[in-house]
């Protein structure tokens, strides 16, 4: 007789998870589903998709093999609710309890169905994260701002990754200035370790096909991991491969490289087949051994000890309305170019492109073109919020919702970000090589064939002067458009106007 439900979501998918350390293999049953609400409640890229349904069902295996007793709903059982609630209820009826219990889910949504299920739903820490929620919520109260690299310190401190003794390893916490250095295309660097589908993936691709063929995006090639034996193996190829470079050259966009030194480990560890701990020790193992330097080394467990586990702190301390704040009023329709629609801008073709085809771009595609264009041009955050959400396969609300809301946006009014991250076309050109062969000239500020980056990035600071005028960081953009001539600002006003009309009226720019 089954004693309780436990519950086991797609993104939880770790033998280590809080829920199942606290079940009782002989008399509890796991519940495991995949449900219409969470493959539909934004468009999701077919690969996001199919990778946590393949992973689940992998994982639904594994768990069997190690002894536990499984309940499984594949999306096109004919009994399969359209909730992750509606499955709990089915089951529990099915073996008379309605006792549950499940680790805390990363997104408000679900945390809220599961508090509100007409069940007796116990909810467990979710300990794979580094900090807890309590100390996080100690570490902001009080502090006027909340800025990442404070908390990074601390959670150094707290692992003793990259440390000596009390102190940094090499005397300092941060190696950014180490990590702008511009790459060139190179035929003989390494990708990121591909997989060939197995019988349970290719099950899932053909369902995936047949039910979400009209979502924005590719889904074949798909050669993401989906098991935990995949994802270590590509763990130790990125540390063996690509991790030295990483640092140095993590900021840069290469059209004929889409992922330079990047790890693409982010899916695997967001989806739990990967901890975090386990990541950073192996990235700092190659930096003890010498065969990776400290600015790679740090500036990768960075992402991962400091700014992962930063965005999921404000995440839940903000709570579920942060997803809708709009602090900046910006109401334009998200463009069409960013579901693959023609534009002449190349830097937004390839970021959109390199999107569609493996639901993957790096942080700096993200906050620097896609993101960058968007709070330039005042799209509506909330559905820029639900492209990203959408469109990648690493993004959960937790971390996707912080990322874009308040470091790319602004929209949350600076609780993360000291000042918008806005750029001309200067920085892309700088970082990237997309710049080469555009319709547009990144060295042309106003009239024909002026970047719209150079436009639009004084627009935006002259719609919110009254804004970001005393803002230390910004005065200095603020002194330089009032030394320019009338002429010149009221030409390049009236050409972001110009601009702007066409985004508007659906011409492709």
């Amino acid at each position: 007789m089954v004693k309780r439900l436990v519950l086991v979501l797609g993104d939880q998918l770790s033998q280590s998870l809080s829920a199942l350390r606290a079940a009782d293999k002989t008399r509890d049953l796991i519940v495991m589903a995949e449900v219409t609400d969470e493959t539909g409640y934004v468009k999701h890229h077919p690969k996001k998709i199919a990778l946590v349904l393949s992973a689940m069902r992998h994982f639904a295996e594994e768990l069997r093999q190690a002894g536990w007793q499984v309940a499984y709903t594949k999306l096109d059982d004919e009994d399969a609710s359209k909730s992750i609630v509606g499955e709990l209820m089915r089951h529990g009826q099915a073996h008379s309890t309605s006792d549950v219990i499940a680790t805390m889910p990363g997104e408000w949504r679900l945390v809220e169905a599961l508090q509100t299920a007409p069940m007796t739903v116990t909810l467990l820490p979710d300990d794979r994260f580094i900090a807890t929620q309590g100390e996080f919520k100690r570490w902001a109260e009080g502090r006027k701002q909340l800025r990442m690299e404070y908390f990074y310190r601390d959670m150094r401190r707290k692992t003793g990754l990259l440390m000596d003794g009390d102190d940094p390893e090499g005397g300092k916490w941060n190696y950014d200035h180490d990590n702008r250095k511009p790459a060139q295309t190179d035929m003989l660097r390494a990708k990121p370790m591909q997989f060939i589908p197995d019988q349970i993936t290719e099950e899932v691709l053909e369902l995936v096909e047949a039910r979400f063929g009209d979502h924005f995006g590719r889904l074949r090639p798909f050669w993401f991991a989906v098991t935990r034996a995949q994802a270590l193996r590509a763990l130790d190829h990125f540390a063996t491969h690509l991790l030295d470079g990483f640092g140095t050259y993590q900021d840069d966009m290469l059209a004929g490289d889409r992922f330079v030194h990047h790890s693409v480990l982010s899916p695997y560890i967001n989806l739990g087949l990967l901890d975090p701990m386990e990541v950073c020790q192996r990235v700092e193992q190659e930096y003890r051994g010498g065969t990776v330097a400290l600015n790679d080394a740090e500036g990768f467990i960075r992402q991962i000890i400091g700014w992962r586990e930063y965005v999921r702190g404000i995440y839940m301390l903000e709570g579920p309305e942060y997803v809708s704040r709009n602090a900046l009023s910006h109401t334009r329709d998200l463009p069409w170019m960013y579901w693959g629609g023609e534009t002449r801008m190349a830097c937004m073709s390839e970021a959109v492109a390199q999107t569609r085809d493996e639901a993957y771009a790096h942080h700096i595609q993200r906050l620097m073109v896609t993101g960058n264009f968007a709070l330039l041009a005042g799209i509506d955050p909330h559905q820029l919020h639900e492209w990203y959400l959408a469109v990648y396969a690493d993004a959960y609300e937790w971390v996707e919702a912080p990322n874009t809301v308040g470091m790319s946006q602004f929209a949350d009014d600076g609780v993360i970000a000291s000042k918008p991250y806005v750029s001309s076309g200067n920085y892309i050109h700088k970082m990237s090589d997309y710049c080469k062969g555009c319709h547009y000239s990144v060295t042309t500020k106003t009239g024909q064939g002026a970047c719209p980056f150079n436009l639009l990035y004084w627009h935006f600071l002259l719609r919110h002067r009254d804004r970001f005028a005393g803002n230390a960081r910004m005065g200095n953009m603020y002194r330089t458009w009032d030394r320019m001539d009338d002429a010149r600002r009221e030409t390049v006003l009236s050409e972001a106007d110009a601009f702007l009309a066409k985004l508007d009226a659906g011409e492709t720019v």
